[in-house]
């Protein structure tokens, strides 16, 4: 739906480029208002597109209220995007990886990719658990690769890596070693799972059966009860 056209738009690494024919997309804040260029928001579709779904069979409450409710007259994407001067778009992730922390809005993958640029690092996963203060805290699941080992010292490690790459407020609040983490068994990490352990709501973890080694679950649950938090 935004595709950059090889030989007549211009390319630009990480960008999604113009609208394809026919789609109308705008960014905007939580009040439905569109922003600013360079200015981070909710991607929306103003207007219908061809090609446009109509409804989710048997359910079109749940498919109005997806992807209507919010935002009334524009189909929600569900997407983080901004738009810059050239008119390009730029996705930077999902609604449910960005957090807000301190009225700042922060992409779970760049705190993601500053960790792994630590040469100990060799996958890193964050979710935002609940701070009464700064509305969400960032907690950051961490494997190491082999030869490494984990210490208070490589922690601090990480936190000054994030704090360089993005800023002090995207630091890790608290990081859990794992050795592996929950994933599909085509290999997504299921992000649903690793917030409910961040956040100690273990209690209904829902349905593991798509999960390629559900044992996992069962390690990072134990190894999170050792992280205290509010």
């Amino acid at each position: 739906m935004i595709s950059p056209f090889p030989g007549i738009t211009p390319l630009k690494p990480g960008c999604v480029a113009y609208p394809f024919f026919g789609v109308v997309p705008m960014v905007v804040d939580e009040k439905g208002e569109q922003v600013p260029d360079g200015t981070m928001g909710r991607l929306v579709i103003t207007k219908p597109w061809p090609g446009m779904m109509q409804t989710v069979y048997q359910h079109p409450e749940r498919f109005a209220k997806t992807y209507f409710d919010e935002f009334p007259g524009c189909y929600l994407t569900g997407d983080e995007a901004y738009r810059d001067a050239q008119g390009c778009f730029w996705i930077s992730g999902r609604n449910d990886d960005v957090l807000k922390i301190s009225g700042h809005r922060i992409g779970t993958q760049e705190v993601e990719s500053a960790l792994i640029l630590h040469p100990a690092v060799a996958e890193a996963a964050v979710v935002g658990i609940p701070d009464e203060i700064k509305g969400q805290s960032i907690y950051a699941f961490v494997t190491l690769k082999v030869g490494f080992h984990s210490s208070d010292q490589l922690k601090s490690e990480l936190i000054e890596k994030v704090k360089d790459a993005i800023g002090h407020i995207a630091a890790p609040r608290y990081i859990q070693w794992s050795d592996d983490l929950p994933k599909t068994r085509s290999g997504k990490i299921m992000r649903r799972l690793l917030r409910k352990i961040a956040s100690h709501d273990v209690g209904e973890m829902g349905d593991l059966s798509t999960l390629a080694d559900p044992q996992v679950v069962e390690v990072l649950i134990r190894e999170s009860e050792k992280i205290s938090h509010p």
